[in-house]
């Protein structure tokens, strides 16, 4: 049997662990019986952490939220994954993160055994940022605002920046998806009765508080990401390329991102690449850079280009 300290971090361990617990599965766990559950319980809760209990049948206990964070138990994964995770926010995208990033760093690493220690300045020694164009900056409170009222099935009214200014969207928001370079929210337009893909980047904050809960519809395709790509990749753009690829998807696949394009497997040797540019050149140079056969079912106006480019590249190899 633990010792009553060993005991209690093994009990603050396993409330984190999941959210709910009922006291016989504590009192399992900790090979004790359900009165040292319950005084260990008091225990968490004397020291800060909100300890809620249900009674009853299907009564249990669950770690609540607190008006201050206490300390948190990480296994050896977690605290390897937290480290690494915020050695990339001190470097990433989301605007205001890099200095408490770096702080929580440093007090992590303070405290990592020798042998997590070693993984994560492994990791941050081989990893260089690559310099290219700056990605646009997002506020972190907007970001986890726009999360919350995901979570929670909550409306918003957001002060969005479009291209005829900033206007007021009232929207059910669903999904937040991400790009390497940017932040996407995926919402139901409450005023234009439809789906609708908005820049996290442009939304203007801070949030307003949380309107009323809402019932979340069917997601419009087969998932957030497939129609934020499509969303992303076609409706802005002046040409609407069709590409059919004599390769399979699962070739093809590597060779692309969801931000480039979206593609369709037709049948076991052919796939479809749909993708926007307001470039024909780009769309030309694109296309043919992948390595496959491919043909050109949309735009029209895009076969006399690849024909220009295909002479310009031969003299360019006589």
């Amino acid at each position: 049997m633990l010792e009553t300290s060993a005991r209690l971090l093994r009990l603050l361990s396993l409330l984190q662990s999941r959210m709910d617990w009922t006291g016989a599965e504590l009192a399992e766990r900790l090979e004790v019986g359900l009165r040292t559950v319950r005084r260990d319980i008091d225990r968490l809760r004397e020291l800060g952490y909100p300890v809620h209990a249900t009674p009853g049948v299907a009564g249990g206990y669950r770690l609540g939220v607190g008006a201050a964070l206490p300390p948190l138990l990480l296994d050896d994964e977690e605290a390897v994954a937290v480290a690494i995770s915020l050695r990339t926010a001190a470097t990433g995208s989301v605007a205001g993160l890099e200095e408490g990033a770096v702080r929580a760093l440093a007090k992590l690493q303070q405290v990592l055994p020798s042998r997590l220690r070693h993984r994560v300045t492994a990791f941050q020694a081989a990893t260089v940022p690559l310099a290219g164009a700056a990605a646009p900056p997002v506020s972190a409170d907007v970001l986890t605002g726009l999360a919350a009222a995901c979570r929670d099935h909550r409306r918003l009214r957001l002060r969005y920046r479009g291209r005829e200014g900033i206007a007021t969207r009232e929207v059910e928001p669903h999904r937040l998806v991400h790009t390497p370079r940017r932040w996407y929210l995926l919402a139901w337009d409450v005023a234009k009765e439809d789906w609708r893909t908005f820049r996290v980047d442009r939304v203007e904050g801070p949030l307003g508080e949380q309107g009323a809960r809402f019932t979340p519809r069917p997601v419009p395709e087969q998932d957030a990401a497939s129609y934020v790509s499509r969303a992303i990749t076609s409706a802005p753009y002046r040409y609407q390329a069709r590409i059919l690829f004599h390769a399979p998807l699962e070739a093809v696949a590597p060779r692309t991102s969801p931000g480039a394009g979206r593609l369709e497997a037709v049948d076991a040797g052919t796939c479809l690449f749909l993708a926007g540019s307001h470039s024909l050149e780009e769309l030309a140079v694109w296309v043919a850079a992948k390595g496959f056969d491919f043909e050109v079912l949309d735009p029209p106006e895009l076969v006399p280009v690849l024909r220009e480019i295909s002479v310009r590249l031969g003299r360019a190899a006589s």
